[in-house]
């Protein structure tokens, strides 16, 4: 416990420099925690861990050289490409490839999917959402699937994995299952929940993670800090576990429940359709896990028991394609909201590829194998669900 509660202490401290990075959050006992630490840094800092009894590993030696190698490749020099073309998930793309991907893909189907613009971020970028899914005329008000990406905005690989369910949701002619489930589900999908802070990592801090609003009130010397942690900010056990109060924090929960137009967009599109959302699913990376709520608390939700079947079902999915493991489990979340505030039984977050070989860096060639995994563990957890709610 001593050394859980140093590293939290060490998080808190290095907010507001450039000496350490983490990119786990240290919540959790008997658990690896990952940091990015600065060259000239390196020798003080594992000797100060070593004081502390802990042992450290390198997992990635020269960061900037990934970095650069990524950049060569960057999908932003790139004219958009047309929805059908393969190579469009051989590249991470800019927000504006992404926003074009779906009004096309809606141009293209609009018997199939339909656009939403349920708000606006801090800097004035609209937030989209796509509708995927057939008319049900047995079913005016069809059981809705909500999948969210890319609210950490380093995150990269969510964004393009939410891209990649959309592809294959539209592009289904040769999957009876697909078919079957579009029938019965309508799909809101929010390839970016965080836009700003997207395009932010993308042009000038590769490892920003949060909103790009203006804290009040946070001047610290010269520096103002930015952002709130949106995945801190929804409102519900607001300020518990594994948030921080100081805005130069990676996790700031902000000043209020929903400061944040980007929680607030989502919050109030959800809660509108809360009855019909029958599956809440939020993308992040990395670590490879399906979690579930709580992780405020030791307590257990009643629905706990259905919970943990059905990620089983999801991570067992995720195996058969290429064999990659996914554990399964509780942690801190968005989870809370959805599952405790908008009474949604089946929420997850989906911790994406991979377990920290790369972290964040995953590069580009991972996108489509972790889409197709994502999607078989979707269309088995939806089949599941399905039974349910006949």
């Amino acid at each position: 416990m001593a050394q859980l509660l140093y590293l939290q202490t060490l998080s808190e401290t290095s907010a507001t420099g450039a000496q350490i990075n983490f990119w786990s959050e240290p919540n959790r006992l008997n658990s690896s925690v990952d940091f990015m630490v600065a060259p000239e840094y390196e020798t003080e800092i594992k000797a100060i861990l070593k004081k502390q009894n802990m042992e450290t590993e390198t997992l990635i030696n020269d960061v900037g050289r990934i970095l650069g190698k990524q950049k060569e490749g960057d999908g932003s020099s790139l004219l958009y490409l047309a929805p059908n073309e393969t190579s469009f998930f051989q590249k991470y793309q800019p927000l504006s490839n992404i926003y074009q991907y779906i009004e096309e893909i809606s141009r293209q189907h609009p018997d199939l999917c339909s656009l939403e613009t349920i708000g606006k971020t801090s800097e004035g970028r609209v937030m989209k959402i796509i509708k995927v899914g057939y008319s049900n005329s047995s079913k005016p008000n069809k059981p809705i699937v909500w999948i969210d990406a890319g609210i950490h905005a380093r995150e990269w690989i969510a964004p393009a994995t939410a891209i990649y369910i959309i592809n294959k949701l539209v592009n289904n002619e040769d999957d009876n299952d697909i078919v079957d489930l579009l029938h019965e589900f309508d799909f809101h999908i929010l390839p970016s929940a965080n836009p700003d802070g997207y395009e932010y990592s993308r042009n000038f801090d590769r490892f920003w993670r949060k909103t790009r609003s203006r804290n009040r009130n946070s001047l610290l010397g010269s520096l103002f800090c930015i952002g709130v942690d949106p995945n801190r900010n929804y409102g519900w056990q607001w300020k518990k576990a594994g948030s921080s109060n100081n805005p130069c924090s990676n996790t700031y929960h902000g000043p209020f429940p929903f400061s944040e137009p980007e929680t607030k967009a989502i919050g109030e599109h959800v809660l509108k359709h809360k009855d019909r959302v029958k599956l809440f699913v939020s993308l992040h990376s990395y670590s490879q896990l399906i979690l579930t709520p709580w992780g405020w608390t030791k307590d257990l939700p009643k629905a706990y028991p259905d919970l943990m079947r059905v990620a089983q079902i999801g991570s067992r999915a995720i195996k058969m394609r290429y064999g990659t493991e996914y554990e399964y489990g509780t942690s801190p979340s968005i989870l809370y909201w959805a599952h405790g505030a908008a009474e949604i039984k089946y929420a997850y977050t989906f911790e994406l590829r991979d377990k920290g070989s790369y972290g964040f860096l995953l590069p580009a060639r991972f996108i489509k194998p972790t889409g197709e995994e994502t999607v078989d563990a979707l269309v088995a957890m939806l089949t599941e669900i399905k039974k349910e709610i006949a």
